[in-house]
């Protein structure tokens, strides 16, 4: 694959790279909004330097839990958490979530973009 990808990083960039996956539940009230209150938020980090994807979705099983699925380059992290963007949302998170979050966060050497799956191809 080659290209862009959504913060500017060249698709098939050899280096590290920090993928986060993160499940929110929002109260109640917000899951129909969720979306609508994450979007600055989530324009502002796709507009990061060192952003590789930033993407949310919704569990099939239970659609009040959202999942986002970001990386980074390893160096972007840092400026992403101390950026203005972050600090929003982490104000913002305890007034409409029910729980803390839950988060995978790990870092692969050697990776920057996303691979097709070996088991089957479609189409190809």
């Amino acid at each position: 694959m080659s290209g862009v990808a959504t913060g500017g990083v060249p698709f098939g960039r050899v280096g590290p790279m920090i993928l986060i996956n993160v499940r929110f539940r929002p109260l109640p009230e917000y899951v129909d909004t969720f979306r609508e209150q994450v979007a600055e938020f989530t324009e502002k980090t796709r507009a990061e330097k060192g952003n590789i994807f930033f993407d949310w979705s919704v569990n099939t099983d239970d659609p009040s839990e959202f999942i986002l699925i970001e990386a980074f380059e390893d160096d972007a992290a840092e400026a992403h958490v101390n950026s203005e963007h972050f600090k929003a949302a982490t104000e913002l998170f305890p007034k409409i979530l029910k729980e803390t979050p839950q988060i995978i966060n790990t870092l692969i050497e050697g990776k920057t973009d996303w691979d097709r799956m070996a088991e089957f191809s479609v189409g190809e």
